[in-house]
Order: C-alpha cells, then structure tokens, then sequence
C-alpha cells in the first residue's frame, strides 16, 4: 500500500505532469518520483534536506556519469573482443563524450524540466549532458541496475554505438595537432587573445603556430572553442601530412 500511496502522490506533485513526462521520456513508469525530482533541481534553488546536505543535481550526475562509462564500458569489452586497453578507453570516451551527451539532453529537452532560479538561457551548453548523466544516476536508484541498462541502451548505445563510425570519430582536433607536432618533433604555439569587437559576448582568438608559422586561426566565446576550431582547420590544412 505504501508503494501505491507513494506512486499516487509523485502523479499529483508539479500540477500531475512530472510523471506522465518522465513515463515519456524513460520507457517506463518511475517507482518514485524523489531521485527524479532531485536530478532536476539546480544548486542556485539551495535547496537543503534535514540533515543540512545539498539537494540537488550534481552528486546524482556524478554517478550517472558512473553507470554510463560502466554500461558502455561493457557493451564495447563484448562487441570488440580484440580491442586492447587503450582502443576501448578510447572507444568509450566518443560515445560518453561531452558533446555527445549534450545532444542527448537537448534531444530529450530535459532543460525544459530543471528547477533554477537561473534563467534557462544563461546555462552554458553543458547543462545538457549534466541533467541526462544526473537522470540516468535517478533511474538507477530509483529501479536499479536492469532498468538503468536497459535506458543506456535504448538511448545512447542501441541508436548511435557504430563500431566503424566510432573508429573514425574524432574528439579533440587539439590533440590529433598536439600528438602529431610532438612526434615529428615540430614547435608548436596557441596565441590567444581577447577578441570582444563588436560582438556582446566577450570573445577569444586564436592563432596556431607551428615552426613559427601560422597556420590556422579561429575565434570563439571560450578559449577552449577558439583553441579547438583553429586545430581543427589545421588538420584539414595539413590533413595528408597528419594522417
């Protein structure tokens, strides 16, 4: 009775909508909407339990981010029997991928859920992936590991999992430039500057240098992106030699 009393009463919370969304959005019905609640609470709510412990997003995202690399993990270690050490890391890292997983949250609009006192359109893009690693770690303590396995599936290794496909993703142009430079034994320089022109958001340039040489150039709103979009047009620039 106690299970039924619960389920009734998660129906009833946010104006009855959370648990037809979530029913929507995971497959299958939540036993309790409690750990889905907290997957969507954002820290700037300060929000505190009666022991005085943070609730909110961030420690169910960490072990979402747990269950994903495990499930992952599993998945590859059984389709590529071949694969050593380094090309499974390697492997799981495309498919758990920072930009990967903020395609995933966008996809399934879990920022239409999140309870902030941020305005939504102030969130950086990895929100995205943050909330669908935190629901993921919701599901697995709301219905354990089966049902956490079977969303990992469904939505992340059964669509986009292609062994082939996967082997030729890139991740980090950035590091195919920086790896190549270093064994060919050539110099290599990241100038970066501020670059705010007529643009409202602040922004960063580029140049990449290698032997002295600029070779690429870019602009972005981190240093990061600039970083990475001028190392990407330098692989293209030098792809026959990298490759």
């Amino acid at each position: 009775m106690s299970v039924i009393r619960n389920i009734l009463n998660s129906r009833s919370s946010q104006g009855g909508n959370f648990f037809n969304i979530l029913t929507q959005i995971l497959g299958f019905k939540p036993k309790s909407l409690t750990h889905y609640k907290k997957a969507f609470t954002h820290r700037s709510l300060n929000r505190k339990d009666e022991e005085g412990n943070a609730i909110n997003f961030e420690r169910m995202e960490f072990l979402g981010d747990a269950m994903l690399s495990a499930v992952v993990a599993s998945h590859l270690f059984k389709a590529v029997p071949g694969g050593n050490e380094g090309y499974l890391t390697k492997m799981r890292s495309k498919v758990v991928s920072r930009k990967h997983l903020n395609e995933l949250g966008k996809d399934l609009g879990l920022i239409n859920h999140v309870q902030t006192n941020i305005p939504k359109d102030q969130f950086g893009v990895n929100i995205h992936g943050n909330l669908f690693e935190a629901l993921v770690g919701a599901i697995y303590l709301d219905r354990g590991y089966k049902y956490c396995k079977r969303f990992i599936y469904e939505r992340v290794i059964d669509p986009y999992v292609d062994i082939e496909q996967l082997e030729g993703k890139v991740i980090s142009y950035k590091s195919l430039v920086i790896e190549w430079c270093q064994k060919e034994k050539k110099e290599f320089d990241y100038e970066v500057y501020e670059d705010t022109g007529n643009d409202e958001l602040k922004h960063f340039a580029v140049k990449l240098r290698i032997n002295q040489r600029v070779v690429a150039k870019a602009r972005a709103t981190s240093k990061k992106k600039a970083e990475e979009k001028a190392s990407k047009r330098a692989y293209y620039a030098l792809q026959n030699k990298i490759e």
